[in-house]
């Protein structure tokens, strides 16, 4: 793919660094703009974020959530199917309960996850529970809830399962995970539907575990499931993925297991900077011809593709370190906060709210902004405490940033090394702004612990 005209405007890597034009960027990105030269979610402006809540902030835009859910349920709205949303991407209530309220059914990988989804009042027929390790405590509260499928990814797993449901009497609704072996061309860590990963069944031993479930007289086969992985931007690796679970699904009618649902999961990629991604529109378009021929019912993991451009990290500049060979802007956002760049080298956009502090209050005689290459760092004491690395920008002290594309991964992957209390999160919609969750507190962070008096 060539890099569109938007996004070359927006976009210049130099020697020094990256330089993003933040007016021409956020233009890219939904429910985002410069309102007066303010950085804007939806109709609320970054400075009365600050204002009422603070740094660092996470921010959600409700309207860019249910965009990209209704992306995928209107794409894919000729054949029978349920958007089941990845929780692990961001398992905030306020995020799961818009969702739901919209109709969607959730994928999860712990007891944890499942708690959270009921909370809000989700439909237990249209959850799935995938993940490596479920507990036999995880899957007794499951099937008490009455969850709508299982994906098992491992023959252990089958056994244990079959055992659970006997001693409630119940049947359990299960599909296999396979591993197809495709390579989803992605990083490393986000890579799910190689041999060499951890996850799924293989494929060439998927029909003798479906056989093997078959044989188990408390679980109920339902699907087949697989996930090559997350953060794709080509289509081909979901097409090659499907060929080779089509090909399961009819050696699995030749042995007289006929299946009601098949689960393609998630993975589609979205733009952090300059990524030429795939619409949901054209992701349909290549799947719906073997989809519509299949006629089984498709479900559908999306979570980074719901949430990540719904999410914006603000971060205040707290003190600016420009030395000889570098030049550190440390802000109060950090590695404990947002991991993703640290963890997987991760690229993410970082912008000024004040598009006029950018453009014109540093400018220097020759009419450009007196701008340096900054690494964006935490206080965290890691060397691999970093935001982003060489990026072009003006920058005073008290100066706030967003970095976009933070509404997946980002809280949910936060902790509170170094003793740091995480940051609260908020809600937008339209003009209005609510906090969803609250900063924590220092007294918090220790007030599940005590003193050994042995």
């Amino acid at each position: 793919m060539t890099m569109s005209n938007t996004t070359q405007s927006a976009i210049e890597y130099t020697e020094d660094g990256l330089r993003i034009e933040p007016e021409a960027f956020v233009k890219q990105l939904p429910n985002l703009s410069y309102q007066q030269g303010v950085l804007t979610i939806e109709a609320v402006s970054a400075d009365d974020l600050v204002k009422h809540y603070g740094t660092p902030l996470y921010v959600y835009s409700k309207q860019t959530i249910l965009d990209a859910y209704h992306a995928y349920s209107d794409s894919f709205a000729a054949i029978e199917h349920q958007v089941c949303y990845a929780v692990k991407a961001n398992s905030n209530l306020a995020v799961l309960k818009v969702l739901a309220q919209a109709g969607a059914g959730f994928d999860l990988v712990s007891a944890g996850e499942l708690a959270r989804v009921l909370a809000v009042g989700a439909d237990p027929s249209k959850v799935v529970f995938s993940g490596v390790g479920k507990t036999a405590a995880e899957l007794k509260a499951a099937l008490q809830a009455g969850i709508g499928c299982f994906n098992v990814e491992s023959l252990s797993e089958l056994d244990t399962l079959n055992t659970v449901a006997a001693k409630l009497g119940v049947q359990a609704p299960i599909s296999i995970r396979v591993n197809p072996d495709v390579d989803a061309k992605t990083h490393p860590y986000i890579s799910t539907g190689l041999k060499d990963n951890k996850f799924g069944i293989s494929h060439d031993v998927a029909v003798a575990a479906y056989q093997h479930a078959q044989q188990l007289e408390h679980l109920n086969i339902v699907g087949i499931d697989c996930h090559i992985g997350s953060q794709l931007t080509e289509i081909d690796p979901f097409v090659a993925a499907l060929d080779k679970v089509i090909e399961l699904i009819e050696a699995l009618k030749h042995v007289g297991i006929e299946l009601e649902h098949v689960d393609l999961g998630g993975g589609l990629g979205v733009l952090y900077i300059d990524e030429e991604v795939a619409k949901v529109s054209e992701f349909a378009a290549a799947l719906l011809p073997k989809l519509q021929q299949l006629g089984l019912k498709v479900l559908f993991e999306p979570g980074r593709s719901i949430v990540a451009n719904a999410g914006i990290l603000l971060t205040k500049a707290e003190v600016l370190k420009p030395t000889k060979h570098k030049n550190f802007a440390i802000v109060d956002a950090a590695m404990n906060d947002l991991i993703r760049p640290a963890l997987y080298q991760a690229q993410m956009a970082v912008i000024p709210t004040h598009s006029q502090s950018y453009a014109n209050a540093h400018t220097s005689a020759d009419d450009k902004p007196n701008e340096k290459s900054w690494d964006i760092v935490g206080a965290v004491c890691e060397t691999g405490d970093f935001l982003a690395k060489q990026r072009l920008l003006s920058l005073a002290v008290g100066d706030v940033l967003a970095i976009t594309g933070a509404g997946a991964y980002g809280f949910v992957m936060s902790s509170n090394y170094n003793s740091r209390p995480r940051p609260a999160e908020v809600m937008v919609a339209a003009d209005k702004h609510q906090v969803v969750r609250q900063r924590e507190k220092i007294e918090q962070l220790y007030e599940l612990e005590s003193v050994f008096e042995g």
